[in-house]
């Protein structure tokens, strides 16, 4: 189970550069529309969803699929497991979560809860760094997992770090969606929740993504004073108050996260 599922908003093609591959453009822009909104797509879902002709999205859907990357079942496509190859290059060997990974491992260690790192990605938190607790139930995202910015309290301090231009233009386009009693759905309260992160330094979420969940995130910044990425972590509310993670879990996310940004 995680703290925070929702859909990730929709990314769109990027254009191949002149002398580029448009075939190979064209497959990567398909492999990306899968995502948690999307975990199967037709033939028509899929150019539909990456402005393709049904026959070319046809033979981008049917290529994946023999080489390994989607299996099709019916008038379905879905990833197979060897879609995550893809995306481990980065997440295993780029220079932010290779820096993060001790300082995530010791926030894990000294709350005893699972710690995670993301940053911004075309309007949402992206996690690229996490240190699991092993439970029966566990509650945090995986690598390389989104989440919609305007919800979480992760993608509430990225956009805090935003210009206000491009956070205002993110607001502008957004379509909050309701998952919970206690989701916020409006730009008016989102901004809010959003301004109270950049003075607060931190943001939380409480039961608003996913019911018995609440998730902590504060800022890690760089050494230009950039907001460079965000840390959290996440707990079950039968657990864990509010009061004892701004007590006890505030301090140690803040002080792995200043430890993070001093080398970035």
């Amino acid at each position: 189970m995680s703290s925070d599922t929702a859909p990730a908003n929709d990314r769109t093609r990027p254009s191949p550069p002149s002398e580029g591959m448009a075939g190979l453009a064209k497959g990567l822009a398909v492999i990306e529309a899968f995502g948690a909104e999307r975990t199967q797509m037709t033939v028509t879902e899929a150019a539909r969803a990456v402005s393709l002709s049904p026959a070319a999205a046809r033979r981008c859907l049917l290529t994946l699929t023999e080489l390994g990357y989607l299996v099709q079942e019916d008038r379905y496509f879905r990833p197979t497991p060897r879609m995550m190859r893809l995306g481990e290059a980065y997440l295993e060997g780029a220079t932010l979560p290779t820096l993060a990974r001790p300082f995530v491992e010791a926030g894990r260690d000294e709350l005893g809860e699972s710690m995670s790192l993301a940053v911004y990605d075309e309007g949402t938190a992206l996690f690229v760094a996490r240190a699991e607790v092993h439970r029966i139930v566990s509650t945090g995202v995986r690598l390389g997992a989104r989440l919609p910015a305007y919800a979480s309290a992760t993608g509430r301090v990225l956009l805090a770090g935003l210009p206000e231009e491009e956070r205002e233009r993110y607001l502008r386009t957004c379509e909050p969606r309701r998952t919970t009693p206690h989701s916020v759905t409006t730009i008016p309260e989102i901004r809010d929740r959003i301004e109270a992160a950049a003075v607060e330094g931190f943001a939380v979420t409480d039961e608003e993504l996913e019911l018995g969940m609440r998730s902590m995130a504060v800022p890690v910044v760089d050494s230009a004073g950039r907001v460079h990425a965000a840390m959290s972590t996440s707990v079950f509310v039968a657990r864990v108050t509010m009061e004892e993670m701004r007590r006890r879990y505030l301090p140690v996310l803040r002080a792995q996260a200043a430890a993070l940004g001093r080398l970035l």
